[in-house]
Formats: C-alpha cells, structure tokens, sequence
C-alpha cells in the first residue's frame, strides 16, 4: 500500500511510501479493539473510593438499650447502619480495577486501529517533523499549514527531541507520542495521526507481529 508524503507546509512531496499491509492494511478486529480500549480505561483509575463501614465507625460498643419492653426493635450498636452516623452497608472499598491482556491481542488492536484510520483517510505522513526552536506559535502555524486547526491530531514520531515537545505542551488537543509507545486508546481518540515518515519503520517493527 502506497501513500503520499506531505510536508510541513501542507504541500505534496513528489514522495510516496510503502505501508506494510500486515500493519496499516488488515481488517480491523473489533473485538480486539474494545478489550485494549477497556483495560487502557480501567488501568487509568485509581479505586481509591471508599466509605466506612460499621467496623470503621468511631462509637461506644455498649447496647444503646434494653432488649425488651421498649415497643421499638433491638438495636444493640449505635454503629449500626440504621442510625444515623452509622457505618454503611456494602460500600465502595479502595480496588485494583486493572487487568492484563496478551502482547498478541494489543498488538492486534493497534493495527486494527491504524488500518482503521488508513482505511477512512485519517493519516498523514510527512517527511520530516521537527522544529528548530520551542516556539508554540511556530508550530500553530503548521498545524494551520496542514488543515488541522482545532482538531485533535495524534502526532507520532521516532524520538519526541525538545524543541518538539515543548511547542505541542501548550496546544489543545495535540498530542505526541513515540512510535513504540502507541496505544490503541490513543489512536482511535484523535480525529488525525499525522506519523513521521522515518516513524513508519519503528511502528512496523513493533507491531507486525
């Protein structure tokens, strides 16, 4: 599969490059897809929600009142999760809401996502991706070069230098990330990804198999 090279300026190279199809060009696996996206969500929270149950409540243990005679029902704890100020029943606790999948099936999912985005014409290649100084107006202006003003754009690049990262930090919905560092989530959530073309060879590498 062959695409065309941009450059920064939004401009076609006489360039074309050679996708393997085995990354950029499978049919896309659902199912893959939903269980990477699931455990990236689920391995973001943090499970520390959490209430006080009775054995957690700070009160006297002594029975608040005599068993009979008093026309109302026992009650033998003024912890209990009847009155108020009393522990509750089947509260959140702090939990690990993480879970691990394969290497196989991540990296299946993430070549169903970036064939998703080949297949509906959603990424970019361009010949080179770097900036000369860390200037956030400079990079705006690519973005406005390529068309992709107010946009989310995931831009993927062999090595993040620090010119690059300093003009994106400030940029709303811009992201960059490292060939080998991709994420299934991460690629589905931006509208564009604008690769690197010396980014490719990383990506195929890491995830042809």
């Amino acid at each position: 599969m062959e695409i065309e090279v941009y450059n920064i300026e939004g401009k076609k190279t006489d360039k074309k490059v050679t996708l393997s199809d085995a990354v950029f060009g499978i049919e896309p696996n659902s199912q893959a897809i939903y269980l990477a996206t699931r455990q990236f969500m689920a391995n973001k929270r943090s499970g520390n929600h959490s209430t006080k149950e009775r054995n957690a409540i700070a009160g006297s243990t002594v029975k608040i009142k005599r068993q009979k005679g008093t026309g109302t029902a026992r009650a033998g704890s003024i912890k209990s999760p009847l009155f108020r100020g009393g522990g509750r029943i089947f509260g959140p606790t702090p939990r690990d809401y993480s879970f691990k999948l394969n290497k196989k099936l991540k990296r299946l999912a993430r070549r169903s996502a970036l064939s998703a985005k080949v297949k509906d014409g959603d990424l970019m290649v361009l010949d080179n991706l770097t900036v000369e100084q860390p200037k956030t107006k400079a990079f705006a202006g690519i973005l406005k070069s390529l068309a992709l003003e107010n946009t989310k754009v995931l831009f993927i690049v062999p090595e993040i230098d620090h010119n690059l990262s300093l003009s994106t930090r400030n940029l709303k919905g811009i992201l960059v990330k490292r060939a080998d560092s991709l994420n299934t989530y991460e690629l589905l959530d931006n509208k564009k990804i604008v690769m690197a073309e010396d980014a490719i060879k990383v990506v195929e590498e890491h995830f042809v198999k």
